[in-house]
């Protein structure tokens, strides 16, 4: 719902948006909502347009415009879905990973200062760190597959995390998880070497 009324941090939107582009019931929810948005709509008091606002339309329509919008470019093949493709400019081969320690890698990907969101690559059957959360965390396994204390978490499945979560996520053997992780506050390790590393590598 908070997607779908544009009131998300840009980090969790891209979580939400491409997750949604690999689930058939999250669209179908995304659409309930739209249309659920579309009828509130109808009873916001009208607003005062700019005087060229018609002209600029048009413009738009008739293909005049200075700067006409580009035609998407159609991508296939990768584990990347299309929101997270335009953030990392490609797919995993492009992606410039960073170890955090433990064999953990990531990258962090930019968005607004309000949350931040990361790649993460876990090799199989490493484990991340014991720790909690001070905020939310999103967590969409893009490769392979974790399991924690709640769940095991498969290629589309979140894990929504908050301050009552203290887990040590493992991927599983058989080839390395590849997740999408976006947080509105730093991670609670409870080891005393994640800790020092946590200053450095921005977790």
């Amino acid at each position: 719902m908070g997607y779908a009324a544009g009131t998300l941090p840009e980090a969790f939107s891209l979580v939400v948006a491409t997750h949604i582009s690999m689930c058939d019931t999250c669209r179908a929810a995304l659409a309930e909502y739209d249309a659920v948005g579309g009828e509130i709509m109808l009873d916001v008091d009208p607003t005062e347009m700019a005087e060229d606002a018609l002209a600029a339309t048009m413009a738009l329509i008739n293909g005049t415009s200075e700067d006409p919008p580009e035609k998407p470019v159609q991508r296939t093949g990768g584990i990347f879905p299309s929101p997270l493709r335009d953030y990392v400019n490609g797919d995993i081969d492009e992606v410039k990973w960073r170890r955090v320690g433990g064999g953990v890698s990531q990258m962090i990907l930019p968005t607004s200062k309000d949350a931040s969101v990361r790649l993460l690559r876990i090799p199989a059957g490493m484990a991340v760190p014991d720790h909690g959360h001070r905020g939310t965390e999103l967590t969409l396994v893009l490769q392979g597959a974790f399991v924690d204390e709640t769940d095991r978490f498969g290629a589309g499945d979140v894990e929504v995390a908050d301050e009552d979560l203290h887990h040590t996520p493992v991927a599983e053997e058989g080839m390395d998880c590849i997740c999408l992780a976006a947080t509105d506050a730093p991670l609670r390790f409870n080891g005393l070497l994640p800790r020092i590393a946590q200053r450095f590598v921005g977790i």
